[in-house]
């Protein structure tokens, strides 16, 4: 454990390491990290106060009130008003890729031909205090140029002449970096991954004529991208560096902030640059937000497709809003990866990409997110064929005409006993990789992150404990049901493991937490702050 007494600037914070740091002393620089406590002392009590407020919200829907457009911000949504200007090079975006701050990956995703990467420090990201602290040296290199890699085959890679534009995602305001307190306090994750990346890379990134842009996850409402906006503000004011140099998307990814996207544009105005779809998440959100209630209950996460009408309504405003302020829609995330051994399985899922992104661009959005290096090219061709032009910014969608109940309804579908062992299968194999340090996974041809395996873990929850959680052949989901299957799937992937990859992993552990958060009365309100705890 170190102790560190670091003078910032016209105050002094006192920051403490409950990790080692050796051998990152190239981020973990005393200026750096007083830039880093200075955000937490200065805007850690307000994160927890927004959390405290999450709270007060979801005891108020429990009783049963719901969400709807907020009417003391009326006057702002019906006014005429847009974003500032947006950077050239994020005027195109037709296809982003995403992935974790792996360096093999961060090298293979900037050569990718996708328009933008998305570096994730959240949900594809399993943060392990090393993963972390490299995922940042990593960032460092990539933004020089200086990144390289040499794998155990003799194979070496380095950066193309032509690259994707680098943005950032921290993680979200619910989460803290254990390893670093500030003041006694645990650091918010989000001012750690934030305050280290911007403070390393943004003048770095300015004189390259591109800029720190973000991506900012799970927001639940205005207040809390006000937050964000604040900290934008003051860390730039601390650099020296003039206020809009942050440019930032936001995902709409939360079923709370679909209501206020009017007002996140507004409170982010000066730094905004668009919204984004992340439907994994919201479809989380969605059931854990009205977890109590039976009428929201959701039919298994395969049925849940963009094409239900909750889903859909949702989009195509996110896309209207987001033009009507001169800010980009950007669609969902593909999450289907090649099928190397199956030439027709895989056509099928390159299908399934292409009609999706279809879907996206005749809507409107001016990009999409792939999750795999090989569907950037199937992407980026529906979106060159069908938006010519840079973006959509032009095509305002005054048709769409959404209300409170076109987003709050749930979408028809069945239950199935193949759907509630696929929950149960997924979320324990994505979990054990998540403990061994791997934050987003290969499982049966799709790329699960962490998203995925709280829809699973979360779904199972909620069908356990409503009338309407039965199964298409008549039988209700039961505990005693629920654990008869548990067993068999786990056994199941035991046998297909075999028991000494089972032995060494981490799959004991993420099935122990995965049942006990399913069967606990109390709904956690993420997976990965129960197994933050496990890791290293």
């Amino acid at each position: 454990m170190a102790a560190t007494r670091q003078q910032s600037m016209s105050e002094t914070t006192d920051y403490r390491f409950t990790a080692p740091t050796e051998g990152y002393e190239r981020v973990l620089t005393p200026e750096a990290v007083g830039f880093v406590a200075d955000l937490a002392r200065r805007f850690g009590p307000r994160v927890a106060e927004l959390l405290a407020a999450r709270q007060a919200r979801q005891e108020r829907i429990d009783a049963g009130e719901m969400p709807d457009f907020l009417v003391r911000t009326q006057a702002l949504r019906e006014a005429p008003w847009t974003v500032a200007p947006i950077p050239a090079d994020l005027q195109c975006r037709r296809v982003e890729i995403t992935g974790p701050v792996d360096r093999k990956m961060v090298i293979n995703a900037l050569n990718s031909g996708a328009d933008v990467f998305m570096a994730d420090f959240e949900d594809a990201h399993s943060p392990t205090w090393h993963g972390t602290l490299q995922g940042q040296i990593n960032l460092m290199d990539a933004v020089r140029g200086e990144i390289t890699f040499d794998s155990s085959q003799g194979r070496h890679y380095a950066l193309n002449r032509e690259t994707a534009t680098l943005l950032v995602r921290p993680r979200g305001w619910h989460l803290s970096e254990r390893h670093l307190l500030v003041d006694g306090a645990l650091c918010p994750a989000a001012l750690f991954d934030f305050g280290l990346y911007f403070f390393h890379n943004a003048r770095a990134l300015l004189d390259q004529g591109t800029g720190p842009y973000l991506y900012l996850p799970k927001l639940e409402g205005h207040l809390e991208a006000r937050l964000w906006n604040e900290v934008f503000i003051h860390a730039q004011d601390r650099l020296g560096l003039p206020r809009g140099t942050i440019k930032a998307t936001v995902l709409i990814e939360t079923i709370l902030a679909a209501f206020e996207m009017d007002e996140i544009l507004y409170e982010l105005r000066e730094h905004i640059v668009g919204l984004n779809c992340g439907r994994w998440d919201y479809i989380f959100s969605y059931i854990k937000r009205f977890r109590n209630h039976g009428d929201k209950v959701l039919p298994d996460r395969g049925q849940v497709t963009m094409t239900s009408h909750f889903l859909r309504a949702y989009s195509q405003l996110l896309i209207q809003t987001c033009h009507r302020r001169g800010a980009f829609a950007m669609g969902g995330m593909a999450a289907q990866i090649p099928v190397k051994d199956d030439p027709p399985a895989n056509e099928a899922a390159l299908q399934k990409v292409r009609e999706d992104k279809l879907r996206e661009v005749g809507d409107g959005h001016d990009g999409t997110w792939v999750a795999h290096p090989a569907l950037v090219p199937v992407a980026m061709e529906v979106f060159q064929r069908h938006m010519p032009g840079p973006n959509q910014l032009g095509r305002l969608r005054e048709d769409v005409r959404v209300t409170a109940g076109d987003l709050l309804q749930p979408c028809a579908g069945e239950i199935t006993e193949a759907g509630l062992r696929h929950n149960i299968d997924v979320a324990i194999q994505y979990l054990a990789a998540w403990l061994g340090g791997q934050g987003a996974v290969p499982i049966y041809h799709l790329m699960e992150d962490a998203a995925t395996a709280e829809i699973s873990r979360a779904q199972i929850w909620q069908w356990l404990r409503h009338d309407q959680g039965v199964l298409n052949d008549g039988r209700r989901v039961t505990e005693a049901l629920f654990q008869r299957l548990f067993d068999e799937e786990l056994a199941g992937l035991r046998e297909r493991l075999g028991e000494e990859r089972f032995s060494q992993g981490s799959y004991g552990l993420a099935a122990r937490l995965f049942r006990d958060i399913t069967l606990d009365d109390r709904f956690a309100e993420f997976l990965t702050l129960v197994a933050y705890e496990h890791l290293d």
